[in-house]
C-alpha cells in the first residue's frame, strides 16, 4: 500500500519515486563484524535487490506506476536509511505503518515513528489495507488448522474490491 501511496504522490508532484529497501546481514552489524565475510555481504546486498525488484514488479506489474522509478538498497536499519535517502526539505517520505501489537512494539520499533521523528521532510504514513488483518487471520488458522467458519467466507464473499499488499517503504523524491 506504501508504494501506490507514494507513487501516487509522485504522479500529483511530478516528480520521481525513489523506493528504498533497507538490509542487515544476517545476526545485524554487530554479528557481521566477526562472521560475515564479503561474500555473505555480496550475498545479502544482492538478495535486498532482487526483493526491491520484485516488490515494484508486485506492486505495479508491467503497467508501472506512472512515473520514473528509481530503486535504492542500503545497508542499515529501516529508519535510518529512510531518514538519510531524504535529502531535500521538499520531497515526502512514504512509509507503510504496519499493525502495532504488543509484542511487536516490544521486538521490533516502529519504522514510521522513527521516521516521524528525524525527518527533514514531511512524512505519509500510509495504514495497511483492511483486508491484511483479515488475510493475517486466515493465515493464522491455517498454520494452527483451525476450522473455516463459513459465515466469514459468506461477509468475505459479498465485499467487492481488494487490497494491495502489506505496508511498503518508498520517498517520493525529485526527478
Amino acid at each position: 500500500m506504501a508504494l501506490h501511496g507514494a507513487a501516487a504522490e509522485a504522479r500529483v508532484r511530478g516528480v520521481q519515486l525513489l523506493a528504498v529497501l533497507a538490509w542487515q546481514p544476517p545476526g545485524g552489524d554487530l554479528a557481521s563484524r566477526d562472521g560475515c565475510g564479503p561474500s555473505v555481504l555480496a550475498e545479502c546486498r544482492a538478495a535486498a535487490a532482487d526483493r526491491l525488484r520484485d516488490a515494484l514488479g508486485t506492486a505495479f506489474g508491467v503497467v508501472g506506476p506512472g512515473v520514473p522509478v528509481a530503486g535504492l538498497t542500503v545497508r542499515g536499519t529501516p529508519g535510518a536509511a529512510l531518514v538519510d535517502a531524504v535529502r531535500d526539505p521538499e520531497d515526502l517520505l512514504v512509509v507503510g505503518a504496519g499493525p502495532r501489537t504488543p509484542l511487536r512494539r516490544l521486538l521490533r520499533p516502529s519504522v514510521a515513528r522513527y521516521c516521524l521523528a528525524h525527518a527533514g521532510c514531511p512524512v505519509l504514513s500510509v495504514p495497511p489495507s483492511p483486508l491484511q488483518a483479515e488475510l493475517e487471520a486466515a493465515q493464522r488458522r491455517n498454520l494452527w488448522r483451525l476450522p473455516l467458519d463459513l459465515r466469514e467466507l459468506s461477509r468475505l464473499g459479498q465485499r467487492e474490491g481488494g487490497g494491495q499488499g502489506a505496508g511498503s517503504v518508498a520517498k517520493a523524491g525529485e526527478a
